[in-house]
């Protein structure tokens, strides 16, 4: 029967700082590579019986890296938040003083002054707020990362968009300011997903009208769908499509679904992650989709 990992009981069913653990004689070096534990960061542990979540990861850093007047922030920090998509194995993203920023492989440390109303905390964890977590992640990720972000931090109720463009109004002149105000102006918390949002940004950034978000259409028997994006004058409606028909009732709905959108008149352009991941023919049928419905 092979042998159970140890695990003193000081150390179990916890993270710790390893150097100080072996240190204090609680562990040795040679157990600490054992299989009983699990690396988080550069010099922190933790119990391998924990499943290694991106907030544990966020934990560990917080505890044993993060200096005085530093937080979690930027994608990081959405996550805490919520509506944030960082997976476990990603690094933590913080904003601290230049003097104390870690410099370490499995943090991502930006440097910068946080007043104290723009510090929360989440789950005993330092945290950017909402709003500074926003106003980070415009001028940290490119415009459509940013946007998805900001999109699901706005449908979660944690800011709002006259928050946002009020911010941006109040920092005008301040650097990133411009940025920022770009970034918000293409901001809609209706969107429903991160491939939406995604589909949605690239559209504007390529010239295309703004389309409407989540719109509903009728017929003369009443209601047929809400589609995710919609140019509800041209009958010109766009879908982002996942995961389809699952099951054969599934694959019956959306077939009478669509019969029915194009007996209204609509022209229904779908787009799957493949199609979005190479745009230039989507945004090509899109462009030739509006030009067709405009009247001449």
């Amino acid at each position: 029967m092979a042998r159970l990992p140890h695990r003193p009981p000081g150390l179990r069913g916890r993270f710790f700082d390893g150097p100080a653990a072996v240190a204090a004689g609680l562990i040795s070096r040679t157990q600490l590579q054992g299989k009983a534990w699990r690396r988080l960061v550069r010099g922190v542990y933790a119990d391998a019986s924990l499943p290694v979540t991106h907030e544990l990861r966020c934990r560990a850093v917080a505890a044993h890296l993060l200096p005085d007047g530093g937080a979690i922030a930027g994608r990081s920090a959405a996550t805490l938040l919520g509506p944030g998509l960082a997976r476990p194995a990603e690094p933590v993203e913080v904003i601290t003083p230049e003097a104390g920023r870690p410099r370490v492989r499995d943090v991502i440390a930006h440097a910068g002054h946080l007043d104290a109303a723009e510090r929360c905390v989440i789950k005993g964890i330092p945290v950017t707020t909402p709003l500074r977590t926003c106003w980070d992640l415009t001028q940290w990720l490119d415009p459509i990362e940013a946007v998805v972000l900001l999109d699901r931090i706005v449908r979660a109720g944690f800011v709002n968009e006259a928050t946002l463009s009020a911010h941006a109004a109040a920092r005008r002149g301040a650097y990133g300011s411009v940025r920022f105000a770009r970034t918000v102006g293409l901001v809609d918390g209706r969107a429903e997903s991160p491939q939406e949002s995604r589909l949605r940004v690239m559209m504007v950034l390529a010239g295309l009208p703004t389309p409407q978000v989540q719109w509903k259409i009728y017929d003369a028997a009443g209601f047929i769908a809400r589609v995710d994006l919609a140019y509800p004058d041209l009958r010109v409606a766009i879908e982002y499509d996942g995961v389809w028909h699952a099951s054969a009732d599934q694959l019956n709905h959306d077939r009478d679904r669509l019969n029915r959108l194009q007996a209204a008149g609509w022209l229904v352009i779908h787009v799957t992650a493949a199609r979005l991941y190479a745009p230039e023919p989507l945004l090509h049928e899109i462009t030739g989709a509006l030009a067709t419905r405009r009247p001449r």
